[in-house]
């Protein structure tokens, strides 16, 4: 399914039929593809180029940016298994990453310290901190957008999703998945990310295709390779925003499958902003008509986050 934002944002009949097919999409499978972005294309490729020269570096250099799981800086392979988020015991994911994500302190020293940690740059790659806070906030921006649009898609208030954004909290990855020639042939039920649904309310997804790539699962037809336009971000919902949307719409869940034996040297790079709210928001669940009333509870944006973060750590 894709959609045009810059169609939605004009207004009038063309902003329906987009509200429409939001709805429409969300409820099959929890992904969409958005052009009308505003995400330039160029400056995208910029920080991939920076993110690879970052990857390229020995790790004994990379280790001076090592962080946690959820933290800032360097997560190096083997750190995350994410099918353990849905309770599927699996081999370590094979990738590294490096993130970057909010650092606004609030004053308020346990909220900061678990979601507004000071950002980690690396003195060796000295563009990235410009460039990797530029696509951020651009797509920050987009995101706003995109909870706007599906409070709409549901005839709620535009701003009842927004309004709880101020002090957000996100998490910008940069994914490195290497090739099969750096990192062996996976392991049994090894993935380069292990099958799981995201945890937050929207993420926004620039990537590269290939043989060991991103899948999508439906009940209709299982795991299917994710359609791919490289004018296209490709957006899926997390956990919190299906909950708020009373489970009419699905935690999009996906996978990326490990490195190929037909494609050896197949190296990818994928930029991951997701995006929550702040995390002493409190999610309810739109009843029926709109929801399916399977649940009436409030949840925690935090504490739900915070739950699922540590479940996929490794060790």
């Amino acid at each position: 399914m894709t959609v045009d934002l810059a169609e939605w944002r004009a207004g009038g009949a063309d902003a329906e039929r987009v509200e429409r097919l939001v709805d429409e999409g969300l409820q099959r499978a929890g992904f969409l593809l958005v052009t009308g972005h505003d995400v330039p294309r160029t400056l995208a490729g910029e920080l991939r180029a920076a993110a690879r020269r970052f990857f390229a570096l020995p790790i004994e250099i990379k280790a001076k940016y090592s962080a946690r799981v959820g933290g800032r800086g360097w997560q190096a392979l083997g750190v995350e298994a994410n099918g353990y988020s849905e309770g599927t015991p699996t081999p370590p994911d094979m990738k590294e990453s490096i993130a970057i994500g909010a650092d606004a302190k609030i004053g308020d020293e346990e909220m900061d310290a678990l979601w507004y940690v000071d950002n980690v740059w690396p003195d060796e790659v000295a563009e990235f901190k410009q460039l990797a806070t530029t696509y951020a906030a651009l797509v920050r921006a987009l995101a706003d957008d995109l909870l706007r649009l599906c409070a709409s898609a549901v005839n709620q208030p535009t701003e009842s999703l927004a309004a709880q954004t101020a002090r957000a909290s996100w998490t910008f990855n940069i994914n490195h998945y290497p090739p099969m020639t750096m990192v062996g042939a996976p392991e049994p039920g090894q993935f380069r990310i292990g099958p799981h649904t995201d945890f937050g309310m929207v993420t926004v997804l620039d990537r590269e295709p290939g043989s060991g790539g991103l899948q999508v699962y439906s009940a209709d037809a299982g795991w299917e390779d994710a359609p791919f336009d490289p004018d296209a971000l490709t957006v899926n919902i997390g956990d919190l925003l299906a909950y708020w949307s009373g489970d009419r719409w699905l935690s999009g869940r996906h996978r990326v499958l490990p490195p190929q034996p037909d494609a050896p040297e197949e190296d990818l790079v994928s930029l991951v902003y997701f995006y929550e709210l702040n995390p002493d928001a409190v999610i309810q669940p739109l009843v029926p008509p709109i929801g399916r009333g399977t649940t009436a509870e409030p949840v925690v944006a935090g504490e739900y986050l915070k739950a699922k973060l540590d479940a996929i750590s490794v060790g």
